[in-house]
């Protein structure tokens, strides 16, 4: 079996479509200049987790930000695959083992934030406490043993000759030493387990979440940790003395980018202080840490703007957050000076130490939660020193309160998100108009945020005309290439005009490419030539890989996925898939500027059907929609249930969870869609589009046969 997949891995990465050797069909087609590459961004290198700079441009103005911030927390929401929210049992907290520590105590607790999958942490509470007081929610990051950690008294003495620690408690047990102090502050304090670290088990931690079934679904450890700390939350904020208006959130490294995520989309915390992670340096290198789709055109930085205008402070230090004060803070100086609050966001890095939540960070951290939560301290809070608990004594787990019998597996976990998915996908199915609008909302807004792509802006598109001439008698041919300013990226086209065209024009793709519109002699085809008579124009483009996006004579190699987890990738780099299908939404975006055209039928036949299918769901608005007359296009067959790895040329993150290719194709309801080529597609994948176009009353027609040129033709001009 792992022969069998690393072979498929091996022929996935080599070629897919042999790029064809030049014909009259290419060369009549042809755009650039022999020799010459298309400039394109795409085909130079890919974005990594590690890159010494991912740049984010934010909003100069406050409606400018409300928009783009609702962009990015719904991109955040989609790919932990919280986008709708999972539902969220009764949770049923064992809080024991209370331990007495004078002004403070410790207990163990632990409860299920899906049936049978555990969070398990330490509750520090202040002994006196008088009405309603502060909740602190701390997650642990990547340290060794996580919540158990000890330093070791040889590492501790150098952090305290260095200045990083004061006591010896707190430089062997800096994770204690922050609840403690916190709790001695007045906070209670929920100090909670990664997945698969300490008491999380059996999940071991990282895995189980990297396969390409996981991916299409959106099922990740960085989803799985980010819903763990909302129930978390919602833990903290049953303990009746906690008040819900003074919630803080602070962790480090891995434990920054859970408060990051957590801060990014659950409106319930009111202060914030992401330890060591903001940055727009490397952004987070463990698999708990990336998922598909999550820093597309963003990164850190971003995520964490979602905050404002609350308190938000980070510290940085001597590793990838060291530029935070200059990289990171101005940027999020600007967000948050459009709400008039610049003071409620600071950073300070301490260059002096590695990476770290040591006594200076955690000092910084008391400071600014005793000013944001109404502590009421007095200034400067000096940590103290504390009686370290033994790890072994701090286990959630003994003979009285073992693991729970149903504690399941990465596996068994996702058969159950799985089904929570399909059941929220079906109870979106709508009965009416009005379910459409719902259903367009919930997965439209998911497609927008898997194929990163829309319909561009008529400013944002330069349809530049490179050669125009005859072709033959009666039919006249431009060619150019449309360049998109938003993102850089170029797209050849040809357009074949008739003397009397009539104002419709047939967006025609394929998945030969452009040429595919001419015979060998450098002719249009007999079909194309049947449109033309028609008075129509036909236009065609090269998708991403196609045509001159490859050398001629050269095969098509698909870029590289990371091979350990492919969300490595996808979390910042569009799949080929989606670019193809941004490209059609550029073909239709750059043909619309044409003041000429009032109409557009839009094909796909070949391997380009899917991605026409696939992209007549994100027309855009009703003006749009109305101009695009139909679309034909061919399934091809597409099914992704049978992908096997994510470096497929097929694969789509997220296609599984929101009903596969007719589930998404459904979102171009009530718009005129013929389907052929189905044959080989599940019932389950194809039943969405189905449903959604009855309730629209909209027009469609599913067919097992093949698109031909032959069948475009007849659907194109029976009528005429």
């Amino acid at each position: 079996m792992k022969n069998r997949r690393a072979m498929a891995e091996i022929l996935l990465s080599l070629a897919v479509w042999q790029a064809a050797l030049p014909t009259r069909a290419s060369e009549v087609s042809r755009v650039l200049e022999p020799g010459k590459k298309l400039d394109d961004p795409r085909l130079g290198r890919q974005r990594t987790a590690t890159d010494r700079y991912h740049p984010w441009t934010p909003a100069t103005t406050k409606a400018e930000w409300e928009k783009q911030s609702r962009a990015i927390r719904e991109r955040v929401l989609v790919a932990t695959g919280l986008w709708p929210m999972p539902p969220k049992e009764r949770l049923k907290p064992v809080i024991h083992g209370r331990i007495d520590r004078g002004d403070y105590t410790v207990e163990k607790v632990f409860f299920a934030s899906i049936p049978g999958h555990y969070v398990s942490g330490n509750l520090y509470r202040p002994t006196k406490i008088n009405g309603k007081i502060p909740g602190v929610l701390c997650p642990h990051g990547h340290w060794k043993d996580g919540r158990f950690n000890d330093g070791g008294e040889r590492r501790a003495r150098w952090q305290i000759d260095q200045g990083a620690e004061a006591t010896m408690a707190g430089a062997r047990y800096f994770l204690q030493a922050r609840m403690v102090q916190l709790a001695r502050l007045g906070c209670v304090v929920f100090h909670y387990d990664m997945v698969g670290y300490a008491d999380s088990q059996p999940i071991v931690h990282g895995t189980g979440f990297t396969d390409a079934e996981a991916e299409l679904r959106l099922q990740s450890a960085l989803g799985l940790q980010t819903f763990n700390s909302i129930r978390a939350l919602d833990f903290l904020l049953s303990q009746p003395e906690v008040d819900s208006k003074r919630i803080g959130v602070t962790g480090a490294s891995g434990g920054g980018t859970q408060t990051m995520l957590l801060c990014a989309v659950d409106p319930r915390p009111t202060v914030s202080f992401p330890a060591v992670m903001v940055s727009t340096n490397m952004q987070g290198d463990c698999e708990c840490e990336a998922a598909d789709l999550l820093r597309m055109g963003i990164n850190n930085v971003a995520i964490a703007a979602l905050f404002a205008p609350k308190p938000l402070a980070m510290s940085g230090a001597r590793d990838w957050t060291i530029d935070i004060e200059t990289k990171g803070l101005p940027e999020l100086k600007q967000i948050y000076a459009l709400y008039g609050n610049p003071d409620n966001v600071y950073a300070k890095c301490f260059r002096q130490f590695g990476h770290n939540y040591n006594r200076v960070s955690r000092e910084m951290m008391y400071e600014w939660f005793n000013a944001h939560l109404n502590l009421g301290q007095k200034s400067p809070i000096v940590e103290q020193d504390f009686w370290p608990i033994d790890p072994k004594d701090l286990t959630v787990f003994d003979a009285d309160h073992p693991r729970p019998t149903d504690a399941k597996s990465a596996a068994e976990l996702r058969k159950d998100m799985t089904a929570i998915a399909k059941k929220q996908l079906a109870e979106l199915l709508p009965q009416d108009k009005a379910g459409v609008e719902r259903y367009r909302e919930v997965v439209g807004t998911a497609a927008r945020v898997m194929f990163d792509s829309r319909i561009p802006d008529p400013e944002a598109i330069d349809v530049g005309t490179t050669f125009e001439g005859d072709v033959e008698r009666g039919a006249h041919i431009l060619k150019g290439i449309a360049a998109r300013s938003d993102d850089k990226t170029r797209l050849p086209w040809v357009l074949l005009r008739p003397e009397s065209f009539n104002g419709t024009a047939v967006l025609w793709i394929d998945g030969q490419g452009k040429s595919h519109l001419f015979d060998g002699d450098g002719k249009p085809t007999a079909q194309v030539r049947k449109l033309l008579d028609a008075g129509k124009a036909v236009v065609s483009v090269d998708l991403f890989l196609t045509g001159e996006f490859v050398e001629s004579g050269q095969p098509v190699v698909l870029p590289k996925v990371d091979s350990k987890y492919a969300g490595h990738t996808y979390a910042y780099n569009r799949s080929v898939l989606a670019n193809r299908v941004h490209d059609v939404l550029t073909a239709v975006g750059g043909l619309r500027k044409n003041d000429q055209v009032q109409k557009i039928e839009l094909v796909g036949t070949g391997e380009a059907g899917p991605c026409v299918l696939l992209a007549a769901g994100l027309l855009g608005d009703q003006s749009v929609r109305d101009q695009v007359a139909n679309v034909i296009a061919d399934a091809h067959g597409l099914s992704f249930e049978k992908i096997p790895v994510a470096g497929s040329a097929t694969f789509l993150s997220g296609a599984l969870k929101y009903g596969g290719l007719g589930g998404l194709a459904a979102l171009a309801a009530p718009m005129k869609l013929e389907v052929f080529g189905t044959e080989g597609i599940p019932a389950d994948e194809l039943a969405p589009l189905s449903v959604v176009y009855k309730a629209s009353a909209g027009f469609l027609k599913l067919e097992s046969q093949s698109l031909t040129g032959k069948l475009v033709v007849d659907r194109l001009t029976k009528e005429e």
